[in-house]
């Protein structure tokens, strides 16, 4: 179901994740249930988690807004697709647009940089996030196509 016709039949039940997202990939849709990420510059806990089941969820990741260092790129979106991501809700930035552009995924980003990130391990998995005005904890569910990103706290479809 498009993001529109969700929003107008449960507009009580979500939240639009307001951010100035571009959308990468060859899909045109997601939905899912969220695992969050908290991390800055640092992209060590993302590769962690693509590299488990997804299930079908969805990697919604706080990279604290910073478009100076992707955190993600080709190598981690192909992780994502092999092991079942439904797709990924970026708050930074990732690299290699043009490879991710051409991939059966979608992805949300705010923007592109050639910078690779750190490999530190700092950041925290799970619990509490804040995008675009909207609190996302795991099980959070997640709606979105390439008119922009709608969570709720209970499933809907």
């Amino acid at each position: 179901m498009k993001t529109a016709d969700l929003i107008d039949t449960h507009a009580s039940d979500l939240q639009l994740v307001h951010l100035p997202f571009r959308a990468f990939g060859l899909r045109q849709s997601f939905a899912g249930q969220a695992q969050t990420v908290k991390c800055f510059e640092d992209n060590t806990l993302i590769r962690a988690e693509l590299e488990k089941p997804g299930k079908g969820r969805v990697l919604v990741i706080d990279a604290a807004g910073s478009t100076r260092v992707a955190v993600m790129g080709d190598m981690l979106a192909a992780l994502a697709i092999e092991n079942d991501w439904a797709g990924v809700v970026l708050n930074g930035a990732i690299r290699d647009s043009v490879e991710i552009d051409n991939m059966n995924i979608l992805i949300f980003a705010l923007a592109t940089s050639p910078v690779k990130s750190a490999k530190d391990g700092h950041g925290k998995v799970g619990g509490k996030i804040c995008l675009g005005g909207v609190d996302i904890s795991p099980q959070t569910w997640i709606y979105a196509d390439r008119d922009g990103v709608l969570a709720s706290s209970r499933q809907l479809i």
